[in-house]
């Protein structure tokens, strides 16, 4: 007979402060985009800005395995039966996200000429993936991956000892360093042309993101003394390298005589290599938040209301915010200098969204639509 564990129903404080705080952080590094993606180059970054793309960018890296790691903290080890577990997460993530790829396949983009033919594509592209306008539900993939796995892997880490799940972190963390390893080298550890699945293929990966949320969870209570000492210095050295790389690698693709930046495919893939969420200082960044967000106890007044309410829509104001980003984009582009304008288009977005999402709120079945 199996034993059927109730989930945990208490409300975190911290965590609906996060989850409006990493929501915030996404948006603004898709608003960024704008300034080093480009159509004609894969990489355009006009006169300067690459310094201030690097400053700004590589601070809200963490924004991903922060999504991931409140998502799990509560969440796993998984308490109830896996029928139950996997019906209440496919029920509240992955109707929503059908709606939203559909949305996405078949509404224009702002500013974009919709046709009959490339409603068609992207119709038949769902079957495979993502469409081409919604590059940010490749998460979605990802997160649905972790709930399938979830069930599965609950009772091991139960099972760890504290000793034993440090080793696990420890093993993760060296594989962070695979995506700096691999820019020299094509293979590594027994990778090849008939076998993409490495000697660290199944400790790596988002997987080490959900084992530190249950450490931090279950091990860590620092004061605020001690929490600091850590995670400034893991933050900062963090940062450094984030930002470094991306800065470093765009000085060497050169500039034109206007001082633009032009680049092909793959230095796209190889400048934002430091921004890659499983590398080991998006990793230090994205502990150390977590850590300093963990000590946040504050749910009084109208500051808490507010963030519980952007907590609670911060899955729809996700689903929907490329819509809305295109939008303010096309309305403040070119009124401001290059990081007004990021932070601009980011906080707008994130207001519309909140507000849209809030209003689709009172639709009946809403949960169908925003989670």
């Amino acid at each position: 007979m199996t034993r059927t564990i109730a989930p945990h129903t208490e409300r975190v404080v911290f965590l609906d402060y996060l989850r409006a705080f990493a929501c915030l952080m996404v948006i603004i590094v898709h608003a960024s985009e704008y300034f080093y993606i480009g159509s004609e180059h894969p990489v355009t970054i006009a006169a300067g800005d690459d310094l201030w793309i690097a400053l700004l960018n590589s601070m809200l890296r963490a924004a991903v395995p922060l999504f991931v790691m409140t998502s799990s903290y509560l969440l796993f080890p998984v308490r109830t039966d896996t029928p139950t577990f996997l019906k209440r997460r496919f029920t509240r993530v992955a109707i929503p996200f059908i709606v939203w790829l559909l949305l996405y396949a078949v509404l224009p983009q702002a500013g974009a000429e919709w046709s009959s033919e490339t409603v068609l594509a992207n119709l038949k592209t769902l079957c495979f993936n993502f469409p081409p306008a919604a590059g940010h539900l490749w998460f979605m993939y990802m997160l649905l991956g972790l709930y399938l796995l979830m069930p599965m892997i609950s009772s091991w880490v139960a099972g760890l000892t504290k000793r034993g799940e440090l080793l696990f972190i420890g093993m993760w963390f060296l594989t962070t360093f695979v995506p700096y390893l691999r820019y020299s080298h094509e293979f590594l550890y027994g990778e090849g042309l008939w076998n993409e699945f490495s000697l660290f293929w199944y400790v790596s990966g988002y997987i080490g993101y959900l084992v530190i949320a249950h450490y931090i969870r279950t091990y860590i209570d620092w004061s605020w003394g001690k929490t600091l000492a850590f995670a400034v210095p893991a933050f900062a050295i963090g940062y450094a390298v984030t930002a470094g790389w991306f800065y470093g690698f765009a000085q060497t693709i050169g500039a034109d005589a206007d001082g633009m930046i032009f680049g092909t495919t793959q230095m796209l893939h190889d400048i934002e290599i430091s921004w890659r969420f499983c590398t080991p200082n998006v990793a230090l960044m994205s502990i150390a938040i977590f850590l300093v967000f963990k000590k946040i106890t504050y749910s009084k007044g109208i500051v808490y209301k507010v963030i519980a309410d952007i907590s609670r829509m911060s899955f729809g104001m996700y689903l929907m915010h490329i819509f809305v980003l295109n939008a303010v984009f096309a309305l403040l582009s070119g009124r401001f200098p290059t990081p007004a304008t990021i932070y601009s288009v980011g906080f707008v977005t994130y207001i519309v969204s909140y507000l849209l999402t809030k209003i689709l709120s009172y639709l009946p079945k809403s949960k169908y639509i925003i989670g």
